[in-house]
């Protein structure tokens, strides 16, 4: 393809929902993805109403994915979207995913990428057999360009041989029972999937501890709880974990701590140094010595490198966030789909993801046995 703006289109995200808008923004921020069409909601009226709003062809605002992958399919090449993003629960993220492949569409959809393991290991396949397609999952969080940092710095050794890893993702919004469309499906295994709380933000902290330290996790013993009462999916866990190389960890997550909004981090410790991030401030990455001064890096300096600094769009003491971190996703796979040869495929994160919430699960109901991740 040659650099043009790309055309997305868009299943999910219909008014009401919180991440549609999300991806809107992100999508849009650098001018090189344009939305053309979408099927926004199940409710035929909120999706067209949907699609107007946004000033779309009122021709291309669907009422159900299916006549979107048919319509989009039958239009000039030139007129057509060129890829899809599902903003859906989580439920809908594999049959959407399989008919927009299976329609020649290439495929960003939200984590995790299916309902299930099951679901995964097929959508694999099908990915395999359409590899001419890209197949991306938006792990927001990955987007952060001190993220890169942190990651970089490990990989040339930097802290040398990593031995340890604390990750955790806190919030407090389930801390009691709630009526709203957001916990409402988050907490529903037919929509949600085997693990809630896990499901939801612990895989955002295991694709973390992946990412930062280039190791991947193999083995988990995890205990899931559930604290507010009449709830089917947890809503709280904690595990230890082993990676490749004998790293080990800890990892916890909780969606009932009082008071905690969305506080990711990690801390990552080697032989000779360490390194910790945290996700309610972006722009610091605080690095340890075994011989020197601690020191505390921040975003968009010119000691940083280029691929890190890159992700940065405004000078140093301007803030960027949680919208320019999803931007970068965008922004990467539009890259991908518009460099020869440069169409890569997230599946790999996909089976992983969705095998470490199934081994948290089993281990948890096995009195929190050592239990190996099995993508």
């Amino acid at each position: 393809m040659t650099e043009r703006v790309l055309r997305m289109g868009m299943v999910g995200g219909g008014q009401g929902a919180f991440i549609g808008d999300i991806h809107r923004l992100a999508a849009r921020l650098d001018g090189r993805i344009e939305l053309v069409c979408g099927a926004f909601s199940r409710d035929p009226y909120n999706s067209r109403a949907t699609g107007l709003k946004l000033g779309l062809d009122p021709s291309r605002c669907y009422l159900d994915y299916h006549e979107m992958m048919r319509a989009e399919a039958a239009l000039p090449e030139d007129k057509r979207m060129d890829f899809v993003a599902i903003v859906t629960p989580n439920h809908v993220h594999f049959p959407v995913a399989k008919a927009a492949l299976e329609a020649g569409f290439h495929v960003l959809s939200d984590k995790p990428a299916t309902l299930n393991l099951e679901e995964a290991r097929e959508l694999a396949k099908i990915v395999e057999t359409h590899d001419t397609l890209a197949y991306g999952l938006t792990h927001t969080y990955l987007g952060y360009p001190m993220v890169s940092a942190a990651r970089s710095i490990v990989a040339e050794g930097g802290i040398g041989k990593v031995r340890k890893v604390f990750v955790e993702y806190i919030q407090g919004w389930l801390a009691e029972p709630l009526d709203n469309k957001q916990a409402d499906w988050r907490t529903d295994p037919s929509r949600s999937g085997i693990s809630g709380c896990m499901g939801d933000i612990g895989t955002h902290a295991h694709n973390l501890a992946e990412f930062v330290t280039g190791k991947i996790m193999t083995h988990v013993a995890a205990d899931l709880s559930i604290f507010v009462d009449g709830r089917r999916l947890d809503d709280d866990g904690s595990a230890l974990f082993r990676m490749q190389d004998g790293v080990k960890g800890v990892l916890s997550a909780s969606q009932v701590c009082v008071g905690n909004e969305n506080s990711l981090s990690i801390r990552v410790y080697g032989e000779t140094g360490g390194l910790e991030w945290h996700q309610e401030e972006p722009n610091t990455l605080i690095r340890t010595y075994l011989d020197r001064p601690t020191e505390i890096l921040r975003a968009a300096q010119g000691y940083l490198p280029d691929e890190v600094a890159a992700g940065f769009r405004t000078p140093p003491g301007h803030p960027e966030g949680y919208i320019e971190a999803f931007a970068n996703i965008y922004l990467e796979f539009a890259h991908a789909l518009q460099t020869q040869g440069g169409v890569k495929s997230g599946m790999d994160a996909a089976l992983r993801g969705m095998a470490f919430v199934e081994a948290l699960v089993e281990s948890s109901h096995n009195q929190s046995a050592w239990t190996e991740i099995r993508p």
